[in-house]
């Protein structure tokens, strides 16, 4: 088990009740909260969690991140009775399936643990409130965009996913194969949707086998940070280098070496670091009792500010960037 803890609430002392001050109220102190993320070793869920571990030293908090090194939805399950037996005060989880680990997240509601959800929702009868990174809508239809502007809104095209089941994904999907059915891309085929579940390898080999099933193929959307970086690097040391486009969701730092050489044109990303920082202020709110997850209601997230609870209990966390040459070094996560 990769385990890192952080204490942070001694390095926090100094700034004192002011600190936690929100416009609802003051955040309890000492609030425990682990982070859950579908993989450990993977850079986006690293920037993530450095955001919400800057927020749990706003609130003087007490955090830490564990998780699996695989993206299986079973490998969380041991995870979350671990931190339900360390009486863990709320739990912010990436699922890796939707409904798999709702049953365990229920008995932790039911024994009085708050539920956070971040990058990819459950079922929500198994949390009390999602930070979504974007709608769903915003998401998939941006993605094709870029697309479809990269490659003339012409020519076979393919996704490359991460896990057949991680719900993100397969809602990102579904709204862009709705939207591939509108009349401005009528001359883009989706050919292939492939799994390269969020592991490096198997994500280039999908890529690889892609290209050789699909020669006439002109674009890949990949909606994952990990999936993109590995088509990229095949893309980048094949024929298919500045041939076929890629895009897709992918962090700069990852990415900036494939947009300077010529392989990707460009990609989006929400601010992960930002997401998870609001997953930890939406954690200290409901165990503080400011919020419940209901609808209309309000809290006040540090430096981005006051956020309201949309239906089904969702919290958004912003638009898409759009990274490409003329910016990519302007970011650094």
């Amino acid at each position: 088990m990769k385990h890192r803890t952080v204490l942070l609430a001694a390095l926090t002392l100094t700034l004192g009740a002011a600190a936690v001050a929100t416009a609802q109220g003051t955040l309890k102190k000492g609030i425990t909260i682990a982070f859950l993320p579908k993989q450990v070793n993977n850079p986006y869920f690293t920037t993530a969690w450095k955001g919400g571990q800057a927020a749990i030293k706003e609130i003087a908090g007490v955090g830490k991140q564990v998780g699996p090194s695989d993206a299986g939805a079973s490998s969380q399950v041991s995870y979350i009775n671990t931190l339900l037996a360390q009486r863990q005060n709320a739990i912010v989880v990436s699922a890796s399936d939707t409904n798999a680990l709702v049953p365990y997240l229920k008995r932790a509601m039911q024994q009085g643990v708050k539920v956070v959800t971040y990058d990819s929702d459950v079922a929500v009868g198994g949390r009390h409130v999602f930070v979504s990174q974007a709608s769903a809508d915003t998401i998939a239809r941006d993605q094709v965009k870029i697309l479809a502007k990269q490659i003339g809104s012409k020519g076979e095209i393919a996704i490359l996913s991460a896990t057949p089941n991680a719900t993100n994904q397969n809602a990102w999907i579904k709204v862009m194969q709705e939207e591939l059915q509108k009349p401005q891309y009528k001359d883009m085929k989706l050919v292939k949707i492939a799994y390269g579940n969020d592991d490096d390898q198997k994500s280039f080999t999908e890529m690889q086998g892609m290209m050789q099933a699909y020669p006439n193929l002109k674009g890949v959307i990949s909606p994952t940070t990990v999936g993109i970086s590995a088509a990229a690097r095949y893309l980048s040391g094949s024929p298919y280098k500045g041939k076929v486009a890629l895009t897709g969701l992918g962090t700069p730092n990852q990415m900036r070496a494939f947009v300077k050489n010529g392989t990707v044109q460009g990609f989006a990303l929400w601010n992960p670091e930002e997401l998870g920082y609001l997953a930890s202020y939406a954690a200290a709110a409901l165990v503080s009792g400011q919020i419940t997850g209901k609808e209309g209601e309000k809290f006040s997230a540090g430096k981005l500010g006051q956020r309201t609870i949309g239906k089904d209990g969702v919290v958004i966390l912003g638009p898409l960037t759009v990274f490409d040459k003329a910016n990519i070094d302007k970011f650094n996560f």
